[in-house]
């Protein structure tokens, strides 16, 4: 679902070529972590966030299904997957009590921060910095802690596959000239559909 501030499309590309330095992620909880997790502890670590809403049918349906997937392949990898709860509407129904028994019924094991809510408006702070258009959105970072990948809407396991391995290969720092990303379908999209909800 798109957020409201930003009005987004499936698929929403990363600039080509680029490796984008974001602000670490803002979590005001966490759950299946002992102690908070922040993105600098993760240098050296290919890191997948997944930015979710447990009442987005997409998140449901794909988006966490797959970082499951991705949580379960790379075990012993030095791959991370982190999931963020990024909440911009219908707040008062998915606070931390709803999030907790959500993991539970859902049985994910990653560690899932709740994204800070904002002192003014619907978004939440690593929402509103990242520039994320909405849920599900991944987000990929290299092993310097660079976004590689980011992505509103459903990406395909192939191209997530891909661009994960990629990350895992490199040694030394990449070439601006490298992209993990493809252009997305631009085509506007109702609120919520099989690809995500977009915020308004």
């Amino acid at each position: 679902m798109p957020s409201p501030a930003t009005p987004g499309r499936a698929g929403t590309p990363s600039p080509p070529g680029q490796a984008t330095s974001l602000p670490g992620w803002q979590a005001s909880h966490w759950f299946n972590t002992p102690r908070p997790i922040e993105l600098k502890d993760l240098r050296g670590r290919v890191v997948l966030v997944h930015a979710f809403q447990m009442l987005c049918p997409a998140c449901v349906s794909h988006g966490l299904p797959q970082a499951l997937r991705v949580h379960e392949a790379f075990q012993g990898e030095a791959v991370t997957v982190i999931g963020l709860h990024t909440v911009f509407e219908h707040h008062e129904v998915m606070g931390s009590q709803a999030l907790q028994a959500f993991i539970q019924e859902y049985r994910l094991p990653f560690p899932i921060g709740i994204d800070q809510a904002a002192e003014a408006g619907p978004l939440p702070v690593t929402m509103a910095q990242w520039g994320l258009n909405g849920t599900p959105s991944v987000v990929l970072f290299d092993r310097q802690g660079r976004a590689r990948l980011h992505r509103f809407g459903v990406v395909d396991d192939l191209v997530l596959g891909a661009a994960i391995g990629q990350l895992l290969a490199e040694r030394t720092p990449v070439a601006a000239s490298v992209s993990l990303d493809r252009v997305g379908t631009g085509t506007a999209r109702p609120a919520c559909d099989d690809e995500g909800c977009v915020s308004r």
